[in-house]
């Protein structure tokens, strides 16, 4: 496979694929792709390029399936594992003419940091660096190589079997993954922030904590750390991967996902409860989180149960 030029790239069907999650909660989707053997004379099938927000690996199971990328190519094989990051361009063809399968694992990483691992999601930050620039350690390590694929095909098994306890068992394993990825990048591409950092940040998300249910304003978290307003927000992020302003809405929708499943709430309840009364900002921040209506994503929840 050879790279494009941008020209190339910007004249052929991209297309910003929207991701239906399997498990709402768990904001994943993972299946697997059987292509069967291609008569010689048949030629040889390029999919198209396209991006999402979720991160995706792949995980060959036989055949051979060449990926590409803006500025990357190479041709998988059994056992096999490569990471695309986040709104990454990437496309796929299938390599000679044997069968070809291979499992697609694809989510939302922020989803699967709570508030005591948050601040790791700052190592994978693509603002610095994208997160494909980590499958070196797949080519130079083949140990870290067959954990990995091993982890997505202990998700995948747990989708298929839903057995009691799945989603923990699903949310386990990316964690791990994303283990696997922070203890053996040897190159040290990804970045966090210490500790100190994170204990002096420590009253401020308290004090949002203690105040969800109200309006917060930035000032009043930079007033429990003594600090400016503009050093405030760039210290936030740096510390914590994100802006305050997105901490705090994530800290709400996520509160609220969670009465929707355990109390018996109207959605204007839900609102205030969780320090958003605007029914419209409410529904606009609920659905950029999980893609549709509380009411919705209550009846999925009930559904998966």
């Amino acid at each position: 496979m050879t790279m494009l030029t941008d020209l190339e790239m910007l004249e052929s069907d991209v297309h910003n694929e929207r991701v239906d999650y399997q498990n709402p909660l768990l904001r994943l989707k993972i299946w697997q792709i059987h292509a069967p053997r291609r008569p010689l004379e048949e030629p040889q099938q390029v999919n198209r390029w396209h991006y999402h927000k979720e991160v995706e690996f792949l995980a060959i199971v036989q055949g051979s399936l060449g990926i590409q990328t803006k500025h990357d190519a190479r041709l998988l094989q059994p056992g096999d594992v490569h990471l695309f990051g986040s709104s990454q361009l990437h496309r796929t063809r299938n390599e000679g003419t044997e069968a070809v399968s291979y499992i697609v694992c694809q989510f939302d990483l922020a989803q699967h940091f709570d508030e005591s691992t948050m601040p790791y999601l700052h190592y994978f930050n693509e603002a610095r660096r994208p997160l494909g620039h980590l499958n070196y350690m797949f080519r130079e390590d083949p140990e870290v190589q067959r954990q990995a694929y091993a982890l997505i095909m202990d998700i995948f098994q747990e989708t298929q079997t839903k057995v009691k306890g799945y989603e923990l068992a699903i949310s386990a394993s990316i964690r791990r993954l994303m283990l696997l990825l922070l203890r053996h990048d040897s190159r040290e591409l990804l970045h966090g922030a210490d500790n100190l950092e994170l204990m002096r940040l420590q009253p401020a998300l308290d004090y949002v904590d203690a105040h969800l249910s109200e309006k917060i304003a930035i000032e009043q978290a930079c007033a429990v750390l003594n600090l400016s307003y503009h050093y405030f927000i760039k210290y936030f992020k740096k510390v914590m991967g994100l802006s305050f302003v997105d901490y705090v809405n994530y800290k709400r929708i996520k509160t609220a996902e969670r009465l929707l499943l355990t109390q018996d709430m109207s959605i204007m309840e839900l609102g205030e409860a969780v320090g958003i009364p605007n029914m419209a900002q409410f529904y606009k921040l609920f659905k950029r989180h999980n893609h549709c209506s509380p009411k919705e994503f209550k009846l999925r929840m009930r559904a998966e149960q």
